[in-house]
């Protein structure tokens, strides 16, 4: 399933469209160059460049993909194009003033991976700077850190069971969210509104502790159980996860509404910031 959407960029419009199945956006290449080129012919630059580029060997074509995109006369027509990955890759290859900015922050995201590769620590103190830049709460941050401290300890356990990163990750990720929220992982984004974001960057403080306890859980049953396969894991992530939905269930039963919650990091931040701002008008006396 494909979303279509068309977003702009310095008045000029590239065409994108959001893979549901692969959770990834894709852009029209051809819309990407002309931005970046200022081209006359976009089309025709873009030809030269791919053979530029299957001349050099790169795979950067050979893994380009078509979608039927919408053109300026209303129908669709198939468009190459890439994920942000490989878009951040063609960039590289265009030598435009406008592409620069591009590459500099590249190149600063490379050596910052470097340095977090040679003192970790670095990984945690950008962490905590981006989402207090991204105007989350100390309380929330100090959750999230905890979270993620959770999480680690379960995707630990389950590399020592064999489990393989990617798509079981993925599927025991899902079994334990349905287990305590009453939702797929992928449910549970729509129900927020999210597509690539991070389910857990727009928890409620509430949803990430019963998410944290769902995973406690079941690393916990994990370490007494000693899975000997993926089913059995299965098992183990679903009853990790039931868990949490039985405190979710008493908590909702004392308090009269569900603590799954629509909002998203967005509208968490829009409402701390509001509660600053009324509190930053109210006079002395106010107060």
């Amino acid at each position: 399933m494909e979303e279509h959407v068309s977003k702009s960029f310095e008045n000029s419009m590239i065409r994108t469209a959001w893979n549901e199945q692969e959770e990834e956006w894709y852009f029209s290449v051809v819309d990407v160059v002309g931005v970046l080129t200022e081209s006359e012919n976009p089309n025709n630059y873009w030809k030269v460049l791919k053979n530029r580029l299957k001349k050099e060997g790169s795979q950067l074509v050979t893994n380009c993909n078509q979608l039927k995109m919408q053109s300026s006369d209303c129908k669709f027509y198939k468009t190459d194009c890439m994920n942000t990955e490989q878009l951040l890759r063609l960039v590289q290859s265009i030598p435009s003033k406008k592409a620069e900015p591009f590459k500099m922050w590249l190149a600063q995201v490379g050596r910052e991976r470097i340095e977090e590769t040679i003192d970790p620590e670095q990984t945690i103190d950008r962490a905590l700077e981006t989402y207090a830049k991204k105007g989350y709460s100390r309380e929330w941050i100090n959750q999230r850190l905890q979270a993620i401290q959770v999480r680690k300890e379960l995707t630990d356990e389950w590399e020592q069971h064999g489990i393989k990163k990617g798509v079981e990750y993925a599927i025991l990720t899902d079994e334990i969210t349905k287990a305590w929220s009453g939702m797929t992982t992928r449910a549970y984004k729509n129900h927020k509104g999210l597509k690539k974001e991070n389910l857990r960057d727009n928890m409620t403080t509430t949803e990430i502790i019963l998410n944290m306890l769902a995973e406690t859980a079941a690393k916990n049953i994990s370490q007494t159980e000693n899975p000997k396969n993926f089913e059995e894991n299965q098992s183990v992530a679903r009853r990790g996860g039931r868990i949490a939905g039985n405190a979710r269930k008493e908590l909702e039963a004392e308090i009269g509404h569900s603590v799954i919650s629509e909002q998203n990091a967005a509208q968490i931040n829009s409402i701390v910031t509001n509660l600053i701002e009324d509190v930053s008008k109210k006079t002395p006396e106010d107060k």
